[in-house]
Formats: C-alpha cells, sequence, structure tokens
C-alpha cells in the first residue's frame, strides 16, 4: 500500500530502493530515498539490519520502496546520508559548522560508520587539541580570528564540546574541553546564557552542567591556579639561583625577583596558565638583564616544564595520558 509523508527532503534518488523515514516525535517526519547497498557498505548497523529481511522495516512503501522508520533528527540524518555519499565537509567558520559535526559525529557514533566517526573525531581535535602546539595554535588563531555573528572563535562554548564528546565516548577530547570551560565563572555557567549556549539548533547538545561537569570543572580550575603559582612562586622564585656558568650573578638574581613580581602582578583569575607561561618564556629570551647563559637555562627549563604539565593535564580529571586517549580513535 502507498504511504502519505509530511516531509521529502534530499537526498532523494529517483533509482534509490529503500526509504529511510524519520519519526522523531519532535519534527516533522522526513524521508530520504537512498541505496540498500550505500548504507551496508558503511555502516555495520545497516549491514546487519539489511541482511535480516523487513527486520525493522514497515509493511508500508513509499514509490514502491520499503520504508524503513529511524528515530534520529532529520536533519542530522540528512546531513550523515549526504556525508555517505559525497564525504563530510567539515570546517569551523561559525557555530553552524559545529552542529554539522555534531550531527556527524553523532550518527556515525550510533550506526557505527567508523570512517565518518574518525574524520569527525579529526576535525574536533584539531581546535580542541590533545597537543599543546595544537593548544597555542587555537590561542593564536582566537586572537586573530574576528567574530562571526557577535561569536568570537572558535564560536563553539566548551561546555557543548564537553557534551557532544561525552555522548560520543570521544575521550581525547575531554581535557582541552574542561581546561577553557575552566576559564569561565561558575556562576556564568550556572546561568548558562552565555551567548554561544543561547544558540538554537537541533544538534546543539546540552547547556547545563551535571554533577561530572561540576566535578572535572572544580579539578581543572584548582589545577589551573596552582600551575600559575608554581610557576611564579617556585620556577621564578627563590629556589631558582643563576647557572654554574653565569657571569653576573647578582644582575641575573634580580633580574629574575623581578620576572617573579612582573608575573604575579599581571594574572587574573581567568588566565590560561599554558599561555602565560609562554609568554612569560618569551619575554626571558630577549632580556638583556640575564646573562645568556641564565637566559637560555631560563628558556629551556621551561618549556619542558610546561610540556611536563601539559602532559599532565588528562590526569587533572581522572583520564589516562594523551597517548592512551589516543589509542582509543585510532
Amino acid at each position: 500500500m502507498g504511504f502519505v509523508i509530511e516531509e521529502r527532503a534530499e537526498p532523494w534518488f529517483d533509482d534509490g530502493n529503500i526509504i529511510l523515514l524519520t519519526r522523531e516525535e519532535s519534527f516533522p517526519q522526513t524521508a530520504f530515498k537512498v541505496h540498500r547497498g550505500v548504507l551496508a557498505r558503511h555502516s555495520e548497523v545497516f549491514q546487519g539490519m539489511l541482511e535480516i529481511p523487513n527486520a525493522l522495516s514497515t509493511s508500508e512503501t513509499i514509490e514502491g520502496c520499503q520504508i524503513v522508520p529511524m528515530w534520529d533528527i532529520p536533519v542530522e540524518l540528512g546531513n550523515l546520508i549526504r556525508a555517505l555519499y559525497d564525504g563530510p565537509s567539515f570546517h569551523n567558520r561559525d557555530i553552524q559548522d559545529f552542529f554539522y559535526l555534531a550531527g556527524i559525529l553523532r550518527l556515525a557514533t550510533k550506526y557505527f560508520i567508523a570512517h565518518l566517526r574518525n574524520k569527525s573525531i579529526q576535525h574536533l581535535s584539531e581546535t580542541w587539541s590533545h597537543t599543546l602546539r595544537g593548544h597555542e595554535d587555537m590561542i593564536e588563531l582566537a586572537i586573530r580570528t574576528p567574530m562571526v555573528n557577535k561569536l568570537s572563535y572558535p564560536f563553539v562554548h566548551p561546555l557543548h564540546v564537553l557534551k557532544l564528546a561525552r555522548e560520543t565516548h570521544v575521550r581525547l577530547v575531554l581535557p582541552a574541553a574542561v581546561y577553557f570551560l575552566s576559564l569561565y565563572p561558575l556562576e556564568d555557567l550556572l546561568k548558562a546564557d552565555h551567548a554561544k549556549l543561547r544558540v538554537e539548533h537541533p544538534s546543539k547538545p546540552s547547556s547545563h552542567l551535571d554533577a561530572i561537569d561540576l566535578q572535572e570543572y572544580t579539578l581543572m580550575f584548582q589545577r589551573r591556579l596552582d600551575i600559575i603559582l608554581e610557576f611564579v612562586r617556585d620556577f621564578c622564585g627563590p629556589d631558582r639561583t643563576p647557572t654554574p656558568e653565569c657571569s653576573t650573578r647578582k644582575g641575573c638574581e634580580r633580574a629574575l625577583r623581578s620576572v617573579s613580581a612582573r608575573l604575579s602582578n599581571s594574572w587574573v583569575i581567568r588566565t590560561g596558565p599554558f599561555n602565560f607561561m609562554a609568554q612569560a618564556i618569551s619575554q626571558v629570551s630577549q632580556d638583556s638583564s640575564f646573562c645568556i647563559h641564565c637566559r637560555d637555562a631560563f628558556v629551556r627549563d621551561g618549556y619542558a616544564h610546561r610540556q611536563r604539565l601539559w602532559d599532565e593535564l588528562p590526569s587533572v580529571i581522572g583520564l589516562p595520558c594523551w597517548e592512551e586517549l589516543q589509542k582509543e580513535v585510532s
């Protein structure tokens, strides 16, 4: 028998042989006419489903094609199908690009579409990086990128990245997402009224903190402040002495005290410690108040100290090291 649909959407292939019909209650029933073979080729779930005749199909048809009900958001399903045929189109031009990625990652995870899931994670981790170099690139890009629709780069709020990562089991981006989340005042997060959280879209993750979010936010917030204070008071403090090769010992001691005092007065509660340390190291590298031996030692030790702290970042929220997290998505 025939069946009347509320909305016919792209992609709709005239030579398709199966109809995917969304049944998500909050949205109009939307139909996509596609090819069984394409779905089976790319998705283990679709392959298993289509190997059993009428396993999830109804007795109804559209244009002679069997109907398969899909409990997915229409825009996400449509984007997923187009990505199967044409490949995904990931960008980071505005917040809509994040919602597009969120939908692809959700359904690629749900339907075990490995290549789309991997590409989604790769793109997501280019911004929410597991490497210190990637973190630095993100900060530099944020500084020079103009606002889009009154939203600053990377346009999406870290809370939405955090929620998406939890939902799709992508632990690789969690440390970076929680780190950037810790830069926001808790009062503002509880209000959930930031402009990036108020953008409406069917693929938008939750904008509200739950217990695990609060716990990890608190741990990262405290660790972020500890890193700054340890760098100012210990790394640049009295325990650091001029190198054995120092030719102007008292001058280098005064220069180091000056650096420590300047740093003590320059950070605020929302300071990002990795960028803070990088700026301090850069300033010392050009400071002629130090002898060349003490200057080179500070720069060398500073970068090593900074890298060690980055390597420890996942452990702050109880996750394994970066290398283990990478293995989970490789």
